[in-house]
């Protein structure tokens, strides 16, 4: 080979953003402001710091932080540096995390102190673990915690010039939990090919620009946060990261920084929408997912000029799979319109979404038939870390099974539970 094989690994998504929008904006509550040039300096300082503090290739980096400037930086430093980052999700129960922690093997842990009395809690019984970072909105580390470094002052000294090596786009990028009705939490897992295709699936799918304002209602440890901030990122947009989810902190920021374009899920936007009151929210594009977009609910955010809309997907999946974007025929203002909003929504680019019966035989797409939802993107899991029989089932037959029922309409449209064709929702 004469030419540069050009591997799809996340470094690459940082070359023309960092170039072409160096005054854009990340912003973390009312703590800190970067530009995207300051951002990708910490980028290549915390990679640098990572390699000073030991960080190999192939190594399992932990991240207990709340949404901020922070992790978006560990979203492309540790799996830039050929490590694996681990987003651990806070919500879960002690034994849980601890389970998620050594299961997965991480070595490293990037810790925030809000987290300190659980992090005690699990030190004793984290024997992989040799280094500890402390992260703290306060600059300062809490003193009874032997710690190996602050975050920010490893910044302080890393080097801002720091190179990030090429490696095959497979190698694994990030790992994470999910969790079910029984057992253990499942490790989903994905490499860089997959999240640079996820990425550019979404800046395909989804009408955004430069121009909007980005911030997530849904934990940047749970799958990438759907991952938007990437896509926020590859298109140059202006990001604000709320921290810790407060309702009246979620709408001042939502206000004073413009906000275009979130997703979470249903609660979540109920309890934004009570503490908004009056609030203008025209112009907002809102993704719903995690849960089905009550029609009430939908039409309530429609009256007061939110672009809102479903879409569906789990953590195996990327997460997205559909989205619930109407097409001109259906948009008629009404009752289509809404049905069509509420939706699972319609397979993404590059997604395939089938129903199929117990013996895989795909049925059609008419709004009657029922089956078991089944996927193939060039993004989804290759299966559960550590849980070759896990993978086995996930994958029976070349499909990924989400375990989910649902029908098919003429418009493509993902209807979950009972049959229903949008094209007789007003008759």
């Amino acid at each position: 080979m004469t030419g540069y094989d050009y591997p799809l690994i996340i470094k690459q998504m940082l070359i023309n953003p960092l170039r072409q929008y160096p005054q854009q904006e990340i912003v973390y509550r009312d703590h800190t402001r970067l530009t995207y040039r300051e951002c990708g300096a910490r980028i290549h300082r915390l990679g640098s710091a990572l390699a000073g503090l030991g960080v190999a290739h192939g190594d399992i980096v932990a991240v207990m932080d709340w949404d901020s400037h922070r992790y978006l930086e560990c979203f492309f430093a540790i799996p830039m540096s050929g490590a694996i980052l681990l987003t651990v999700n806070v919500r879960l129960s002690p034994e849980q995390i601890l389970y998620t922690l050594n299961h997965a093997g991480a070595k490293f842990i990037l810790c925030n102190t809000d987290f300190l009395p659980l992090l005690k809690s699990l030190r004793p019984h984290l024997p992989n673990v040799g280094c500890f970072i402390c992260i703290s909105d306060d600059l300062a580390p809490i003193a009874d915690f032997a710690w190996d470094g602050e975050y920010e002052a490893l910044l302080a000294a890393g080097d801002p010039a720091h190179l990030f090596p090429d490696f095959d786009e497979r190698t694994r990028a990030t790992t994470f939990y999910t969790t079910g009705t029984t057992g253990n939490p499942k490790g989903v897992y994905y490499s860089h090919r997959q999240i640079v295709l996820h990425t550019l699936m979404g800046m395909a799918s989804l009408t955004l620009s430069a121009n909007d304002v980005y911030m997530p209602i849904t934990p940047m440890f749970h799958v990438h946060a759907w991952g938007n901030p990437y896509t926020a990122v590859m298109r140059g947009m202006k990001q604000v990261y709320p921290g810790r989810y407060q309702p009246d902190q979620l709408v001042a920021l939502f206000v004073r920084e413009k906000v275009t374009f979130s997703h979470c899920v249903p609660t979540i936007f109920q309890m934004f929408l009570a503490a908004a009151g009056d609030t203008d929210l025209r112009g907002w594009q809102l993704i719903i997912g995690g849960a089905a977009l009550p029609r009430s609910l939908a039409a309530a955010a429609l009256a007061r000029g939110i672009n809102i809309y479903a879409g569906y997907g789990m953590s195996e999946t990327g997460p997205t799979a559909t989205l619930a974007l109407v097409p001109a025929e259906l948009r008629d203002g009404g009752d289509i319109e809404l049905a069509a909003r509420c939706r699972a929504g319609r397979p993404v680019t590059l997604c395939d979404v089938q129903i199929v019966d117990l013996e895989m035989n795909q049925l059609p797409h008419d709004g009657i038939a029922t089956g078991e939802v089944v996927v193939r993107a060039p993004w989804l899991t290759e299966g559960y870390l550590h849980n070759d029989e896990g993978s086995a089932a996930l994958w029976h037959g070349g499909w990924l099974h989400t375990g989910d029922i649902g029908s098919i309409d003429a418009h493509g449209f993902l209807n979950m539970g009972s049959p229903h064709d949008l094209s007789k929702t007003a008759r």
